[in-house]
């Protein structure tokens, strides 16, 4: 009998959830709302309310055979990993643990300027998030090698699928394209999130990082443009970036452009990508209905 620990168990951890269970694992998820331990119950998912996040006593540490951490760095460069902050040395001495798992992000490796990049690639993080993040690698990783258990990295490209995608800011006429010449992003649907989180667990001898993106690192305007022509509306209006209102959050994002290379889940992992572009994966959210933003 396995046993997952899914700390953070939020968006991606919850399409990871679901076939472990129907396999006969045991799936525990930290929350941090009553709303989201519903949500995971629902799922089979053993909900723990974790609202003291300087208390590792509630984890169960002394079953848990597998550990995903979902959970992104504090706010700011020299905050620690949350978890390890927390729980480091109990996690390492989990008396079952086997294998551990951290959902990063494609940022740590920095600006490229539109460049090519694979888990080879130098991480040069240019944002204080992308630091953060790079920070809590090399703490995941350090952990490992002290427990002496085998760590993945899955850095994330930008994240959509059923209920996250473009379709409700088009709908509501709220999308604009970012005129930004050369800019380009990667991206992910959640189920191949899980299929690559599913085959990493059964190949756990393998460790270190994998880049978790679709093969068509592209404009983000034609995204927003593609959403609108299979929803049959008009093409959102294009803005300048120097000029376009936009968060720090979403300006951060567009102060880096880089291409991301897919191969190692391809080629050791064995994983075939059910959406391996934006447009399988934006044309099957509109046929089974799950284009609708989530509440």
């Amino acid at each position: 009998m396995k046993t997952l620990l899914s700390i953070g168990h939020g968006y991606s951890a919850r399409a990871i959830a679901p076939a472990l269970i129907e396999n006969g694992w045991t799936v525990y998820g930290t929350v941090r709302t009553e709303e989201s331990a519903a949500l995971a119950e629902a799922q089979g998912v053993k909900p723990i309310l974790w609202t003291a996040p300087d208390d590792p006593s509630v984890l169960p540490l002394d079953e848990a055979t597998h550990i995903l951490s979902s959970v992104a760095p504090e706010r700011g460069e020299d905050q620690m990993d949350p978890v390890l902050a927390c729980a480091a040395m109990e996690i390492a001495h989990a008396p079952q643990l086997e294998w551990m798992g951290y959902l990063s992000t494609i940022g740590v490796y920095g600006d490229r300027e539109g460049g090519w990049v694979d888990e080879y690639s130098e991480r040069t993080p240019s944002t204080a998030r992308g630091r953060a993040r790079l920070q809590a690698e090399e703490m995941w990783t350090r952990l490992g090698q002290i427990a002496d258990i085998p760590v993945n990295l899955f850095r994330l490209a930008g994240i959509y699928g059923p209920g996250r995608g473009p379709f409700e800011k088009v709908r509501q006429g709220k999308a604009r394209i970012i005129n930004k010449p050369g800019q380009v992003f990667s991206r992910i649907h959640v189920e191949d999130i899980a299929q690559v989180v599913h085959a990493a667990i059964l190949r756990r001898d393998l460790a270190g990082a994998w880049n978790v993106c679709d093969d068509c690192p592209i404009d983000p305007g034609e995204v927003l443009a593609y959403a609108a022509e299979l929803l049959n509306l008009p093409k959102p209006p294009v803005v300048d970036f120097d000029s376009a209102e936009m968060s720090p959050m979403a300006r951060s994002f567009y102060s880096e452009s880089r291409r991301v290379k897919n191969d190692r889940i391809k080629d050791e992992l064995g994983v075939t990508l059910k959406y391996p572009d934006y447009r399988t994966g934006l044309q099957a959210l509109l046929d089974q209905g799950l284009d609708q933003d989530a509440r």
